[in-house]
């Protein structure tokens, strides 16, 4: 009974991993960045900060998870910046970059294949949001 169970999470865990990389290719190519960075460690943190129109050392801070309970908030508090800047960056508002971390497999599908467009004039350099 276990097993099954087991079986039949790591299945829906795997759809939703596939969603979610399928989604993030389609963003990656919107905001005209190569699809397959997504698939590279490291590499794709990296240019998901260029996306963002962040500076170089932002990358830094994604990995300050490695730091026990203190990392877990700050990589929380970057997660959730960087989804409300994506947010604005294709032109949606903060709630949807909420969405984007409460229901990623659903708020990124609907970035990736609704009608919302790139833009880096939508932020403004400098500010944290």
């Amino acid at each position: 009974m276990f097993a099954a169970l087991a079986g039949a999470y790591l299945i829906f865990a795997l759809l939703l991993l596939v969603i979610i990389l399928v989604a993030s290719w389609k963003i990656f190519i919107k905001a005209e960045r190569p699809g397959w960075a997504l698939l590279i460690p490291f590499y794709n943190i990296y240019v998901f900060t260029q996306i963002l129109c962040r500076p170089k050392w932002w990358v830094v801070l994604y990995f300050f998870g490695i730091v026990p309970f203190a990392g877990s908030f700050a990589v929380l508090f970057v997660s959730v910046v960087d989804s409300i800047r994506l947010a604005k960056l294709f032109g949606k508002t903060p709630a949807f970059g909420v969405g984007l971390i409460l229901l990623p497999f659903i708020f990124y599908l609907i970035l990736a294949f609704g009608n919302a467009t790139y833009c880096e004039h939508n932020v403004v350099e400098g500010e944290l949001i």
